[in-house]
């Protein structure tokens, strides 16, 4: 197991080349949860995550031993940015090989941090192997995104900056794919606080950790697409299973659609943009998945904010029709001159505000005096859009059909 001395080297190493990053106190959370919370904000850090604690700390340590071609690493995402910063930092050449399906953001993002990027496989693992064999061939050091000791250690470094920022604190909550940052903030916070506790969360889409603890050995699991895909990782690492196994208090599950919930509570309330693997702490506080103490102080590891602009639209729009803050319903009105501006006269009375309106008339399932109007209004929350429903009803208007959380 990686020791505190080993961490604590790092946070020697490491000082002055990445961020110290802002513990903040949440009283929105608080409120919502009854605890102190405070959210670590690793979405500050060089390149978005907490993954170039890791990658430079296992850079800088054994610089001497890096090949003459660099290093090169395989990812979809984080690890490959970290990576690109950590060989910067250095001076350095770096490879990073990404599958062919990954996204030109993040292809664009690792070249912008000095990578040379590679699209090969059609897989992650693919795409390790082939990073592997070219390390081989090509006289360059594979960086490891989770299942190494100088990476964990690095990781670790968050754990010392926590307790220095709140040396009372009482819980952390952490995100675990691999298990590199868990491993590392269990190993910096139990040497000399071992009543903290230290939770994980995974995605249930890929409960590889979860499923380590019960049956007392890494395995690989089953995983589904999530929106957490930081965290979809199929094994607990070796390396990382003993503080997994030993350290770590618990590890709870949070779906999609609490982590949807979490990304669209942080904008909102703190103005932080968290990927889904950097809110799935804050999701399961949200959902009291984890028991608290009324004041107790908890600290959520924020552990990345790197989320593709597309699925940031998709997310924040998913997010306002869960909150039912967005209502799209169907009605179908009489033909007529004054129907239309009738039926948005109720609404806006209501202070609905109306964002489209789609007419449709002379379907074959529609009677020849009947036209369909789809609206979608923007809202104050559940309340409002409960009141505007039953205005409508009250109104003799037949609401067909509604999409938002809870409806058809």
């Amino acid at each position: 197991m990686v020791s505190i001395g080993s961490i604590r080297e790092a946070a020697a190493l490491l000082q002055g080349r990445i961020i110290r990053t802002p513990l903040v106190y949440s009283p929105t959370f608080s409120e919502l949860t009854g605890a102190e919370v405070y959210l670590k904000l690793e979405t500050m850090q060089k390149a978005g995550s907490f993954k170039v604690r890791g990658a430079a700390n296992r850079i800088l340590s054994q610089l001497d031993s890096i090949g003459a071609g660099g290093v090169i690493a395989a990812s979809a995402g984080n690890h490959a940015q970290g990576v690109a910063v950590a060989a910067g930092i250095a001076g350095i050449p770096a490879t990073i090989v990404m599958p062919e399906w990954v996204s030109p953001g993040k292809q664009e993002a690792a070249a912008g941090y000095g990578a040379r990027v590679i699209l090969k496989g059609s897989s992650l693992e693919e795409s390790i192997t082939h990073a592997m064999s070219l390390a081989e061939s090509g006289a360059m050091t594979f960086i490891h995104p989770f299942d190494d000791e100088s990476v964990i250690a690095g990781q670790g470094t968050i754990g010392l900056e926590i307790l220095e920022d709140l040396p009372d604190t009482e819980t952390i909550v952490i995100p675990v794919g691999g298990g590199g940052l868990i491993a590392g903030i269990a190993t910096a916070v139990k040497a000399d606080h071992p009543a903290v506790r230290v939770i994980g969360v995974q995605a249930s889409a890929c409960p590889s950790a979860v499923a380590a603890r019960r049956e007392g050995k890494p395995l690989i699991v089953e995983s589904f697409p999530t929106i957490a895909d930081g965290i979809r990782v199929t094994r607990t690492g070796d390396h990382t299973w003993p503080a997994i196994r030993d350290l770590v208090d618990g590890i709870v599950l949070v779906n999609d659609e609490q982590i949807v919930a979490a990304i669209s509570a942080l904008l909102e309330r703190k103005k932080v943009l968290a990927e889904g693997a950097g809110a799935a702490p804050l999701a399961a506080l949200l959902s009291t998945n984890i028991p608290l103490r009324p004041g107790e102080k908890v600290v959520a590891v924020i552990s990345g904010g790197n989320l593709d602009a597309f699925l940031l639209e998709r997310v924040i729009r998913k997010g306002l029709f869960d909150a039912g803050k967005i209502l799209r319903c169907t009605i179908e009105i009489e033909e007529g001159a004054r129907a239309l501006p009738a039926l948005l006269s109720l609404i806006a009375r209501e202070g609905a505000t109306i964002s489209r309106v789609e007419q449709e008339r002379g379907s074959p399932d529609l009677p020849l005096h009947l036209n369909r109007v789809t609206l979608e209004m923007e809202l104050r929350g559940p309340e409002h859009k409960n009141r505007v429903l039953r205005m409508l009803r009250e109104n003799d208007y037949q609401v067909k059909k509604f999409s938002q959380k809870g409806g058809k």
